[in-house]
């Protein structure tokens, strides 16, 4: 990955975030690109907690990846902190090159740096492809996940 850094998102960043979440086939129904007021909101969130971590992977002045790393402290486990990884997104423009796959594995260094002992992540049931793709970077299909909408 030549001339890649991945960095610590500014608010600058934030529309083509949003664009790279809108980009696929379960953000097109849930995103806009139309009005950034709600994603700055809670991108200043984001940035005020020290325990999420919002990043940008940029290449040449380009924004090709990013993800949200949430450490989460805890009292199972002997007291263990974990890291959640959420809204990992490639740019069209960037797939099939290993972005992914170097996104995913600075997550988990991230997260071990800070202390977890454990990353975990949740992918939608009909993104087969992705479940393959996180089983061979190692995760395994442990558990079941819940959702209950609240608006």
């Amino acid at each position: 990955m030549n001339n890649l850094d991945i960095r610590r998102a500014t608010a600058g960043d934030v529309a083509g975030i949003v664009a790279m979440i809108a980009g696929d086939q379960l953000g097109a129904t849930r995103e806009s690109t139309d009005d950034l007021a709600p994603y700055l909101q809670a991108f200043d969130r984001i940035d005020a907690d020290p325990n999420q971590l919002l990043v940008v992977a940029e290449r040449n002045d380009e924004l090709v990846g990013t993800l949200q790393l949430t450490i989460i402290p805890g009292l199972s486990r002997r007291g263990s902190s974990r890291g959640l990884i959420e809204a990992v997104r490639v740019a069209a423009t960037a797939r099939g090159e290993g972005l992914g796959s170097t996104l995913i594995r600075w997550a988990i260094d991230e997260s071990r740096t800070r202390g977890c002992t454990l990353v975990q992540l949740t992918s939608d049931k009909t993104r087969t492809e992705a479940h393959r793709f996180y089983t061979n970077l190692g995760f395994e299909n442990t558990h079941e996940g819940f959702k209950l909408k609240l608006r």
